[in-house]
């Protein structure tokens, strides 16, 4: 399938895991991709894979918590490829800790990275996507639905990503789709300091009995990108192999 032949799109947080995953299956299908992170040499390296597959890329470095590294992002964009049809917001941090040992500095940088760079892609690329009719897709989680000791400031912004996408689908809907995709235990890079004990009860607390994979929540978004999703707006995809429906059930 070519859905996104001649369209273009930015992915922050695409140096690895989700972000460099959706990166590669928008670029498969057709899309010029720009890939936005801080790991620089990282996201280099997905663009070569790009590239040698045929496709477009370029990378640019970005800091989501910096409007002015948006506004370079959205200037680079223009310049390389024209304005964006498809923004995926993926980017994240996550500094666990109880909410009475979370540092004042350590809960503003989770909600910078995590929520307030959301508000800044949306104002940053919404004339692009209204212009385009495009679509934006922001990575939230299951954190946002359930509390899991130990992530205070995390939950908090996720479950912030789940409402404000909502709110700016009633704001800039027809012109504009805003969806977002609530990941449960994907195997990333995220997960190399779990062990393997710890990857195994986070496998059973699933339906399916498995961790994902990235290329699994890779098709969620690309899905609700697509045309394939064209009267879908506002809403929620859980890509969590029934973990939260397991969770429920207890």
């Amino acid at each position: 399938m070519q859905r996104f032949s001649g369209k273009t799109a930015v992915v922050t947080g695409a140096a690895g895991g989700i972000g460099a995953a959706t990166a590669l299956r928008l670029a498969s299908e057709g899309a010029t991709v720009i890939l936005a992170d801080i790991a620089d040499a990282a996201g280099q390296a997905v663009v070569e894979r790009i590239v040698a597959g045929g496709a477009r890329a370029a990378y640019v470095h970005c800091d989501v918590s910096s409007p002015e590294h948006w506004e370079r992002l959205r200037d680079r964009t223009h310049e390389i490829a024209g304005p964006a049809d498809v923004v995926h917001n993926n980017a994240f941090i996550h500094l666990p800790g109880a909410a009475h040992e979370l540092t004042a500095d350590a809960w503003d940088r989770e909600i910078s990275v995590n929520l307030k760079a959301l508000y800044l892609a949306a104002r940053t690329f919404l004339d692009d996507l209204r212009s385009t009719k495009g679509c934006f897709v922001a990575t939230s989680s299951v954190h946002a639905n359930f509390g899991l000791p130990g992530n205070p400031a995390y939950a908090a912004a996720k479950g912030g990503i789940c409402a404000l996408i909502r709110q700016l689908a009633v704001e800039y809907g027809p012109d504009v789709r805003f969806n977002s995709v609530l990941p449960g235990p994907i195997l990333t890079d995220v997960w190399d300091e779990v062990s393997e004990e710890d990857q195994r009860m986070s496998a059973r607390a699933t339906a399916l009995d498995r961790l994902g994979a990235a290329d699994e929540v890779a098709s969620a978004v690309a899905f609700l990108a697509s045309a394939d999703a064209s009267y879908i707006t506002g809403t929620e995809l859980v890509v969590d192999g029934g973990w939260s429906v397991k969770k429920e059930s207890k």
